[in-house]
């Protein structure tokens, strides 16, 4: 599901230009700290995946085990903070 919504934004945000964050004061710190730690965490994660799937694939439970302490975590904090992001970009500080 992952690999199918990064498909589908990267496709997206290829065809529509992005919109700006309209908050105002304190919130602007809040949103653009989710959004880079989110951007950031997402990078880092797309090989996490792979390093731990790969494990699972060559029934090497153990070692999959060991590196889905670590991703799994980081998996869910982009996939919450990516609905946090539109929510604050597109829904609850939208203009109009």
């Amino acid at each position: 599901m992952s690999a199918a919504f990064l498909t589908s934004y990267l496709i997206y945000h290829f065809h529509v230009p992005s919109m700006k964050f309209q908050g105002k004061g304190g919130i602007r710190w809040v949103y653009y700290t989710i959004l880079i730690t989110h951007v950031f965490l997402a990078i880092v994660n797309l090989p996490m995946i792979i390093l731990t799937v790969v494990p699972a694939l060559k029934r090497k439970f153990d070692k999959h085990k060991r590196l889905a302490r670590w991703t799994f975590p980081v998996w869910m904090y982009v996939s919450v903070t990516g609905v946090l992001v539109y929510l604050m970009c597109y829904h609850w500080y939208a203009l109009g």
